[in-house]
């Protein structure tokens, strides 16, 4: 069996948001498996509470508004004040889906300051605590997984503030490991690429009625073991597959949305009618 990444061991904290349902509980649970300390921060105080229960290890839980900059700097002071000052995992994982129209203002408003701000406000306070627990030991390596979207890559049409959120995401973890590399070599940076997965978002809250999981969709802890693969591998990019979806599929998916571009095509043309057969003629014959 492989050895785990450098920032899953015993002792270290790990601190995540929107951890309190789907993935981030996912993460939390895997993170206190191996011994760590665990954060986890959400606005939701009864699935917080519920999360915590679920999980033995050392975990707190607090309530946060990751939208909210004095929020941050207030979970920023209490690691300093109780857990040393260092974290060696940061996952920046909230988000929120809902839908809205064009006239909608505070659809886009509420997208923007979970999904964008949310990281940003995250990477603003707490980087410094996870660059500080960097050494240059392979064995002190800290990492940051930054929660994006398929949907902010192939953007499809329905929630357009939802993509441009994830869309924008993806821009500054692609930055910020690019940065990293020369400023703190021994922090890793990931943007995690979940496919279909039976989360809070999609159906499934912890605290409510028990809902079995589609055939087509990949568990929370499915996407957090591929997650971890990926992060032993050193990847940036972690692409998640579904039971529908391959990661060849995927790949066929991002490189016809960007031949609209190369090519001078309308934006969207896989679901454009006068385009939706040539698209699937395409992709059949590609071997990415």
């Amino acid at each position: 069996m492989s050895k785990n990444a450098p920032a899953f061991a015993s002792g270290n904290l790990a601190v995540i948001t929107g951890g309190a349902s789907g993935i981030g509980l996912a993460l939390a649970k895997k993170s206190a498996g191996y011994g760590m300390t665990v954060i986890i921060v959400d606005n939701n105080s009864q699935n917080l509470a519920a999360a915590k229960t679920s999980i033995d290890g050392k975990v707190e839980t607090i309530v946060m508004d990751v939208s909210k900059i004095e929020d941050y700097e207030r979970l920023k002071y209490k690691i300093i004040k109780d857990f040393g000052g260092k974290i060696n995992l940061l996952a920046l994982n909230a988000g929120t889906g809902p839908r809205g129209s064009w006239s909608d203002a505070a659809y886009f408003n509420t997208i923007m300051s979970v999904n964008l701000f949310g990281v940003i406000n995250g990477l603003t306070t707490l980087l410094p605590l996870v660059t500080s627990a960097a050494t240059s030991s392979e064995s002190n390596a800290t990492s940051i997984i930054i929660t994006g979207s398929k949907q902010g890559i192939t953007n499809p049409p329905g929630n357009p503030a939802y993509n441009a959120s994830k869309s924008a995401v993806k821009t500054l973890a692609e930055h910020l490991s690019f940065d990293l590399a020369k400023s703190s070599p021994s922090t890793s940076v990931h943007l995690l690429i979940p496919g279909w997965t039976f989360t809070g978002l999609s159906g499934n809250d912890p605290t409510g009625e028990k809902r079995e999981k589609p055939a087509g969709a990949w568990s929370a802890e499915q996407v957090v073991d591929f997650l971890e693969e990926k992060m032993r591998e050193k990847s940036f990019y972690v692409l998640c597959p579904d039971n529908e979806v391959s990661e060849e599929t995927d790949r066929k998916r991002i490189a016809w949305a960007a031949q609209d571009l190369i090519q001078g095509r309308p934006p969207l043309t896989r679901w454009r009618d006068e385009y939706k057969a040539e698209a699937e003629e395409w992709m059949a014959k590609q071997k990415i």
